[in-house]
């Protein structure tokens, strides 16, 4: 009887030392995360604030932190972009795509590409970019910019056509609208340039304001 009593008691103090464990575990996850959460609010005010230095700290510390936080390894790449500091640039996005690819790692990892004149890396990031996500005008565009460069002229023009497929706007038939005047495509050219005029609200008319349609979730 006396052993049960011993057995169980062990069992008990088994019991509520894993208990203990687990709260401690749940305290330094929380403060871990809390202390993410802090990071990236400054990092993300430093970037609004052009205060490069103190948002790259604020992502090194949190890499630190998080040596496989993807999302982190993006915004340094940009961060690093906009300083004009091509090669980290680079490096960043390409942690960030073989952590984890996503449209836009691979996106920014083929504009930087590109600024640096590596057409070829370029082709290849956005094709990968692309194959992940290709409903968005800006992907087709800057892969039809590559294209370009690589005087692949007949998907040039299949890409700039699917960004004005997918976003009719004057941006995108307007680079349409250069590519075949550029090309000597009269015919095509002025097939764009009616969609233009359309576009366009004649003198003396507002253009009619669309509410938002209500959605009840």
């Amino acid at each position: 009887m006396y052993e049960l009593l011993i057995v169980a008691g062990f069992g008990l103090l088994a019991y509520t030392n894993a208990h203990v464990h687990d709260d401690e575990f749940a305290n330094v996850s929380r403060k871990v995360g809390d202390r993410l959460g802090k990071l990236w609010d400054i990092a993300h005010q430093g970037m609004r604030e052009n205060r490069f230095l103190r948002a790259e700290k604020a992502l090194l510390t949190i890499l630190k932190i998080d040596e496989k936080n993807a999302a982190a390894y993006n915004r340094l790449g940009i961060l690093y972009a906009k300083q004009k500091e091509f090669r980290d640039a680079i490096d960043c996005f390409e942690i960030a795509s073989s952590i984890e690819a996503t449209p836009s790692s691979l996106h920014n990892l083929g504009l930087i590409y590109y600024e640096t004149e590596n057409y070829e890396k370029a082709a290849v990031a956005f094709e990968q970019s692309l194959k992940l996500e290709d409903n968005l005008a800006a992907r087709h565009v800057a892969y039809a910019k590559v294209q370009e460069k690589l005087g692949n002229d007949k998907l040039m023009f299949q890409e700039l056509e699917k960004a004005a497929e997918l976003e009719p706007n004057k941006e995108t038939y307007t680079l349409l609208f250069r590519a075949y005047m550029n090309h000597g495509m009269q015919a095509e050219a002025d097939i764009i340039q009616d969609q233009l005029k359309k576009l366009v609200v004649p003198a003396g008319r507002t253009k009619r304001i669309l509410r938002p349609r209500r959605v009840v979730v």
